[in-house]
């Protein structure tokens, strides 16, 4: 949504880069009343929610102002950008750590004296005992820790992807599955996931085991791959995968029927997992 069109009915808003839109952004976000918005400071780095899939965690609008277009201004020039774009705004909610201005100068401590509304700064907000960031739930992505990343995220890790082709040899001589091209999201560490799976448009996710990494036991190429527990399904266009847990990590196994006989294991793994994620 442009500035442009913002609601002269805002009147509280949210301000930081906000990707994951974990559970200490959603504190913020509890400050924000019936008139609210969220400003997202759009660096271009986000890769836990690219883009709008951040409008995907939230009832607010969301105003994406791009950090090359402010990055030049004083703080208190960008408040007063701010207040320009929402001339009704009364209370801006920041976390502790937020900084803005030109190279950072200015601080959440020093809004009061740019902006003469209400100044809500969060303290951190953590899950037993530490505290939530994005760049804790990066690190925890990459190792492996879905659940641990799913509890700091509030929500199921989940990437988006648009269909393609695989080698074949899936449908033809293990399981069928949804080969996936994935930009701009994080992706986890290799292996194999207990996964949710959406196809197309549906708001349906059918329970899968997914497959992240190099096809080290066939032809070595990198695959996002997913397969669904409750039958094939025609796809047309993209998917979702959303991640429950880990499974395995990635290997290499020395004949067909070696990694046939894991797919089968990590199929059964997968049920398990779903079940009691879905109870």
């Amino acid at each position: 949504m442009s500035t442009a069109t913002a609601s002269k009915k805002i009147d509280s808003i949210a301000i930081g880069g906000f990707d994951g839109m974990h559970i200490g952004h959603q504190r913020l976000f509890s400050y924000l009343g019936e008139h609210g918005a969220i400003v997202v400071i759009e660096s271009g780095f986000a890769n836990l929610t690219p883009h709008q899939e951040r409008e995907r965690f939230s009832r607010y609008p969301l105003f994406y102002y791009p950090l090359e277009q402010i990055r030049h201004l004083e703080g208190a020039a960008f408040v007063q950008r701010i207040c320009e774009d929402f001339p009704q705004l009364r209370r801006i909610v920041v976390g502790y750590d937020f900084h803005f201005g030109k190279n950072r100068g200015s601080s959440c401590h020093d809004l009061a004296d740019f902006f003469h509304g209400e100044v809500v700064v969060v303290e951190p907000v953590c899950h037993h005992g530490d505290s939530v960031h994005s760049h804790k739930i990066r690190a925890k992505i990459q190792l492996g820790d879905i659940s641990g990343a799913n509890a700091f995220l509030g929500h199921n890790y989940t990437i988006y992807g648009a269909v393609v082709a695989g080698q074949g040899l899936g449908r033809r001589a293990l399981v069928p599955t949804i080969n996936l091209h994935v930009s701009n999201f994080l992706l986890p560490k290799e292996g194999v996931y207990a996964t949710l799976t959406r196809i197309d448009d549906e708001e349906h996710y059918h329970p899968s085991v997914s497959f992240i990494g190099h096809r080290v036991s066939t032809d070595g190429s990198f695959a996002v791959e997913s397969h669904l527990l409750d039958g094939e399904i025609e796809v047309r266009e993209c998917a979702a995968i959303s991640f429950l847990g880990w499974i395995r990590p990635n290997r290499k196994f020395e004949t067909l029927e070696a990694l046939r006989s894991a797919i089968v294991e990590d199929i059964d793994t997968a049920r398990r997992i779903c079940a009691q994620m879905l109870l």
